[in-house]
This record gives structure tokens, C-alpha cells and sequence, in this order.
């Protein structure tokens, strides 16, 4: 998975309120390595993706979260429609596709869980819903056997086992600590899982430029038939968060999707993991959030078994 295009690395910015939908593939092949200038672009991407995350905290607190995501992704719609217009084809071959279906089921689950993050980021706060996010691509690995049919070997197992050992970590069920609100990051970790096994599965018949078009287009239709009814003003001050958030989302995905012309995924999906530390930072130093000592160990043994995983899935897919 790791060396799949299609594959959305970790950026709980979308899940959170930014996990990037299908990175659409540069038209002409790379002149050279930039896999340094690509690694980066993918370290600002991150940062610029905690930015996203704590606009997204601040608008999500004075106005119901789907109004947020439903401008969000009016914005990111026009955003879509601007770029694949500039791809080979155009609109015309990216509205055709072969799993109409699956296609709109994938943008559905994904503006699900991007609202559940928002949600997840008011509850929570920042710092514990990233935490337990980081549990996405175990369960990408999980997943992969029922969803897709692949074989998920002991060690992978070992590696998610672990992983989920973590999460126990963080959350400290039976200690009096746990709430439950924190089954809203995991629930969003296992829609972004599901979003983008079902990724791969469409990649089989339709190209990238399709599936990044009916995400955004599928999305910005189902958050807008719920969303609608919650409409209100936003206050001249609020517009500017909204601003903010729009363009932060706009400027991260452009420049992922620079980066994975440079470079392949696997070596740049490690790197994107940067974003806990820029989250962890906003969350403490902005929202006065509180870094737990069972946070910060769960969410290390939750990261080194996720990249466990992710390697050996690369070495598989070598």
C-alpha cells in the first residue's frame, strides 16, 4: 500500500478534519530524484495540515461542526474541479467511471469522518484525537484481508497487536480516565481505514483523476444535504478563520500533491507523521491542552508499530 498512489498517507488533517483524498498522478515523469525536496514539502504539508486542524477546532466551537465541513468542502469541490479540468481529459474523463457506486460510497465515508473529527478536535481537543487517529494504518493492515482479500502475515499481526496495545495505552479503559468521546478519533480512523482500502479497490478500474473527482464532488453533495439545514452567518471575524481554513486545506493538498510527483509514497509516508508533533505543539501552546504521559508513550508505540506495518507492506509489495 505504501507504494500505491492512490493510497492516502496519514494526515489526520482529513480525518481529521484534512485526510487527503487520492493524490491525482503528474502527467509527465520525474526528471530526476527530489525525494530530499520532496520530503520537505511533505514536513510543511504536515504542519500546514495542524494549522488545519486547529481552524477547524476554533470554528467547530462556536458553530455546528457540519457547517464547517459543508463550506469546507464547497471550497475543496471548486478546488477538485479547478484541477482535474487542467488534467488530460478534463471533466469529461473524470466523471467516468466504472464503480459509480463505490466511488460515491468513498466520498460519502470520507466527509463522515472529517466531521467526526471536528467533532472529535471540540470534545477532545487536538492532541488525544490525533493520538488515537494514529491508529489508521493498523487498521488499514487489518482491514486488508476482508476488504481486499490480501494475506496479512504473523509479523504484520504481531505489529497491529501491538499497535492496539498502544491505543490501550492512551485511552486507560477501566482507570476512571477513559470517556467516551474518544471512540469518535477511532471510529474516524476506521472510516479513513475503510476510505482507503475501498481506494485501492476502485484504482483497479478507474485512475487516480477519477477517484480524486468523485471524492470531492460525492462529498461536497452528501455534506451539503445534511449540512444545509444547520446554515447560519458566520460573524465577519469568523469568516476570516474560515478563510484561513479553506486556503490551508487548498495550499496542503497542491503541495502533496507536488511532493508525490518527486517522490514515491513509501518514502514519503513516514515524514507525514510530523504533523503529531506541530498538533501536540497548537494543542498545548493555543488551546491549553494537557500532554499526558500515557498519551505521549501509547501514541510512540501506536507510530513505531504503524511504520513496522507500513514497511512490511512496502517489502511485500517489492
Amino acid at each position: 500500500m505504501p507504494d500505491d498512489k492512490n493510497a492516502p498517507p496519514y494526515a489526520a488533517s482529513a480525518a481529521s478534519a484534512s485526510a487527503p483524498p487520492p493524490i491525482p498522478p503528474s502527467t509527465r515523469p520525474p526528471v530526476r530524484d527530489r525525494t530530499g525536496l520532496a520530503i520537505l514539502l511533505m514536513c510543511l504539508v504536515s504542519f500546514i495540515f495542524a494549522l488545519q486542524d486547529g481552524f477547524s477546532r476554533v470554528l467547530g466551537e462556536g458553530y455546528p461542526p457540519v457547517l464547517v465541513v459543508m463550506i469546507r468542502y464547497w471550497v475543496f469541490a471548486v478546488f477538485v474541479i479547478a484541477l482535474v479540468s487542467r488534467q488530460p481529459g478534463g471533466l469529461k474523463r473524470a466523471v467516468r467511471t466504472r464503480r459509480p457506486l463505490t466511488q460515491i460510497f468513498r466520498g460519502v465515508i470520507l466527509v463522515a469522518e472529517v466531521l467526526i473529527m471536528v467533532e472529535a478536535f471540540v470534545r477532545l481537543g487536538l492532541v488525544e484525537t490525533h493520538a488515537v487517529f494514529t491508529a489508521y494504518p493498523l487498521l488499514v493492515a487489518a482491514l486488508s484481508g476482508p476488504v481486499l482479500g490480501e494475506k496479512v502475515g504473523w509479523r504484520r499481526w504481531t505489529a497491529i497487536g501491538i499497535g492496539f496495545i498502544g491505543i490501550l495505552v492512551i485511552l486507560q479503559p477501566g482507570s476512571g480516565v477513559m470517556r467516551i468521546e474518544a471512540l469518535l478519533p477511532f471510529a474516524a480512523a476506521l472510516m479513513f481505514a475503510l476510505y482507503g482500502l475501498l481506494t485501492r479497490h476502485v484504482s483497479r478500474d478507474d485512475p487516480p483523476i477519477v477517484s480524486f473527482f468523485w471524492t470531492g464532488i460525492a462529498g461536497a453533495v452528501a455534506i451539503t444535504l445534511v449540512g444545509i439545514w444547520e446554515w447560519q452567518w458566520l460573524a465577519p471575524v469568523d469568516w476570516l478563520w474560515m478563510a484561513c481554513l479553506c486556503a490551508a486545506g487548498m495550499t496542503s493538498h497542491y503541495l502533496m500533491i507536488r511532493a508525490y510527483e518527486m517522490a514515491e509514497a513509501s518514502a514519503l509516508q513516514p515524514f507525514a507523521y510530523t504533523q503529531l508533533v506541530w498538533v501536540s505543539i497548537i494543542g498545548v501552546v493555543v488551546f491549553g491542552e494537557v500532554l499526558r504521559p500515557n498519551v505521549v508513550i501509547g501514541t510512540g508505540i501506536v507510530v513505531c508499530a504503524g511504520l513496522f506495518t507500513l514497511w512490511r507492506m512496502r517489502r511485500k509489495s517489492a
